[in-house]
């Protein structure tokens, strides 16, 4: 099951997700920028986002737990916020991942392609990635 995350998904977002404040997530929780995966009640994974140029759909975190992982089930995370960003009028999407991280090869395998980079100092160059909606097909 996907869904929106509400507040009683909090303690278990705070255990995996520890690139953002619990602040944070107070706030972005009731503001509909986190999906949450479950298999009955067992937690799977998440996907965090929030709007490039206040405009833009940006999926800031994308994570499925170990177990879960190589069965589609990121695949099937990212195709329900493609939809339902498409539901809202977007008709885009972006990502972005570190060149020296396999999730490159996801996204393009899902039909992102580069749209750009950034290299910050002392940091591995961060690869952007685009994806059009109106194009976007079934990925499940």
């Amino acid at each position: 099951m996907i869904r929106y995350a509400d507040i009683q998904d909090l303690p278990v977002l705070k255990e995996y997700d520890r690139h953002i404040s619990e602040s944070e997530l107070r706030t972005i929780i009731p503001a509909k920028r986190v999906l949450v995966m479950y298999q009955g009640d067992r937690f799977m994974g998440w996907l965090r986002f929030g709007l490039f140029w206040d405009s833009i759909p940006f999926m800031n975190m994308l994570y499925i737990l170990e177990g879960y992982r190589g069965k589609g089930n990121g695949t099937e995370l990212v195709s329900f916020w493609e939809k339902e960003m498409a539901k809202e009028g977007y008709g885009r999407v972006l990502t972005s991942t570190q060149s020296d991280e396999r999730a490159q090869f996801f996204y393009r395998k899902i039909g992102y392609t580069e749209c750009g980079a950034l290299l910050l100092p002392k940091e591995p160059l961060e690869m952007f990635f685009i994806k059009e909606l109106t194009q976007t097909a079934s990925l499940i």
